[in-house]
């Protein structure tokens, strides 16, 4: 969201609230509003953990871009700064820059090649959201040439782990965000039982070559048939 987009959202669920109705919120937050309560990812430990991630595949040292999307999303910001409170642990991995783009899988797959080859000494991806991982053959690196940590394990994006171009994706727990969002608002309204905290956080998925096909069958019982 951009901040002019933020602020709407905030008056629109103040007025909600307002008139009687509880909001929650999911994915994305509106932290200023009266909304009670919010689940998601914690995203500076999101861009945290996929550093970490990244660091340890590349043995702790290259050269590292960000792929973030959106300049203007206050979670995006966050993720991007997760990304960089943990490179300065790794004195041997340099940042290049952190790369901005429309949040299209083509937008993304072109800035990923624009970068690659203006950047060719880049060793490694952390992308804080899996946009150009929904188009075929948007990295276009030999397996294992560049070493690539990405948020979101959708279907689409499996293809990246299996074939080496990914070494590691961190799946949101997107299948429970309306569910986890439906059971506070009955909680509060039909239970009176208000959560334990203003922020349920979301954890993160590891998944791997390893585990691939494992996690694959998950989407069989989470895609409506």
């Amino acid at each position: 969201m951009s901040c002019s987009d933020a602020n709407k959202l905030t008056d629109a669920i103040n007025s909600a609230v307002k008139n009687g109705v509880p909001v929650a919120t999911f994915d994305s937050d509106a932290p200023n509003s009266k909304r009670f309560v919010t689940y998601g990812v914690d995203d500076i430990k999101c861009g945290e953990q996929v550093m970490d991630e990244l660091a340890k595949v590349m043995e702790g040292k290259g050269v590292v871009a960000i792929l973030a999307g959106n300049q203007n999303a206050p979670n995006l910001q966050k993720r991007v700064q997760g990304v960089k409170n943990v490179a300065k642990k790794y004195p041997d991995i340099k940042i290049r820059e952190t790369y901005y783009h429309k949040e299209t899988p083509q937008d993304a797959a072109a800035k990923v090649e624009q970068v690659m080859q203006a950047n060719p000494d880049i060793t490694g991806w952390a992308m804080i959201g899996g946009w150009p991982l929904f188009t075929d053959n948007a990295l276009k690196w030999q397996p294992g040439t560049v070493k690539c940590v990405s948020v979101d394990a959708l279907p689409p994006e499996l293809a990246y782990l299996r074939s080496g171009h990914v070494q590691l994706l961190l799946a949101q727990q997107c299948f429970e965000w309306g569910y986890r969002s439906v059971e506070h608002l009955v909680n509060k309204v039909h239970l009176k039982k208000n959560p334990p905290a203003v922020v349920d956080v979301s954890p993160l998925t590891p998944v791997s070559k390893a585990n691939v096909e494992s996690y694959a069958k998950n989407w069989e019982k989470w895609l409506p048939k």
